[in-house]
């Protein structure tokens, strides 16, 4: 890792992570060699890497999103899963 165990890291930008993230997508070190040096837990930086992926893979589509209307569409369908599961929940529910 490009940061040594004396880089303390306050806040976690964009820009911050990016580094741990390219390098392990890279292959040149792993999520467990990040945790130990960072002191972040192993779904943290999974999650970075998740995230810097939906964003590649994004910005790579011909008409590429950007994060609001990405966001947005995510809410809209989460609300649609939603509405659909209340009346089956509310069956349930009632005696």
């Amino acid at each position: 890792m490009s940061m040594t165990m004396d880089d303390t890291i306050k806040r976690w930008t964009a820009k911050r992570k990016t580094a741990p993230v390219i390098e392990i997508i890279q292959g040149k070190t792993t999520v467990s060699e990040a945790n130990r040096s960072f002191d972040l837990t192993a779904s943290e930086i999974e999650g970075w890497v998740d995230d810097a992926k939906r964003g590649m893979e994004n910005s790579l589509h011909a008409n590429p999103l950007d994060i609001r209307e990405q966001y947005e569409k995510q809410l809209r369908d989460l609300q649609e899963a939603y509405g659909e599961a209340m009346p089956g929940l509310r069956a349930r529910v009632r005696p």
